[in-house]
């Protein structure tokens, strides 16, 4: 399959409008955005900067494909197991998440505010021979163009990167189509994961640059609750995700107070 690289509108169903690859609106953090774009080309490097995503992947990804087969009836051992439904994964950064979800048969659009992380994306699917469609947009600029609904709407380790995390929720919730789902993952406002996700990982581990995350932007469980309060969901979880540091390998966990995850199906 050759990748999709050019700046057309999004793909069908979603076809109807489309925009430019300039990321505008109330979301943006611009301090994050910059910071991410200054190591967009290092994406896909397992041994640089984002090396603790890679480790991390396996277990996000697993808990992603299990929880989603589930949701649809699908068998997620078979080739293209969700093939005829489509995902948008909103903070894309440099394709770490979408391109598996491409290869087990969604169709997939994938947004990052950063137009370098999107440059990246672009250039290892089309390495890859995968037919993406990325756009450097926020939700908001998908949202007007009249995209979607989607099947599944991701939402992983983007919401303690931006401006406004309930006006941005909910925005990326009314991108989920009736009996779809939406993913949210982040890192939970513990003492925990002050030591270990904040301190720990920035400036004793050195897993991840300093200045990455700031501990006040953590979002606790019961505040992703409240924030699609009225919205029309049914939201479950936390489902925790921990790293064993003998094995060096992440897994799912009913610890939650680091990193977390919750599903919210639209009603």
């Amino acid at each position: 399959m050759a990748a999709s690289t050019d700046p057309s509108p999004l793909r069908k169903p979603q076809t109807q409008q489309g925009f430019s690859d300039i990321a505008e609106g109330a979301s943006i953090d611009p301090a994050d955005v910059a910071r991410f774009s200054a190591q967009a080309a290092e994406w896909w490097d397992a041994k640089g900067p984002f090396a603790p995503l890679h480790r991390f992947n396996p277990a996000r990804l697993a808990f992603i494909r299990s929880r989603l087969a589930e949701h649809f009836g699908r068998d997620p051992k078979s080739r293209n197991a969700f093939a005829g439904l489509n995902l948008i994964d909103i903070g894309c950064g440099g394709g770490l998440i979408a391109e598996p979800m491409r290869r087990m048969g969604f169709e997939v659009t994938a947004v990052d505010a950063s137009s370098e992380n999107i440059g990246t994306a672009r250039a290892h699917a089309a390495e890859q021979g995968l037919d993406i469609a990325y756009r450097a947009a926020t939700v908001e600029q998908v949202e007007a163009a009249g995209a979607g609904p989607f099947d599944v709407v991701l939402v992983l380790e983007i919401i303690e990167h931006v401006a406004d995390p309930e006006v941005f929720l909910r925005t990326c919730s009314r991108l989920v189509a009736p009996g779809g789902i939406m993913i949210v993952a982040t890192l939970n406002r513990t003492l925990k994961s002050l030591a270990l996700g904040k301190i720990a990982a920035e400036y004793i581990l050195r897993w991840v640059p300093a200045g990455t995350h700031d501990w006040r932007q953590f979002l606790k469980p019961e505040e992703i609750r409240t924030m699609l309060e009225g919205e029309p969901f049914t939201v479950t979880g936390p489902y925790g995700l921990n790293f064993n540091p003998l094995s060096d390998r992440w897994s799912e966990s009913e610890d939650t107070a680091i990193n977390f995850m919750m599903l919210a199906t639209r009603n």
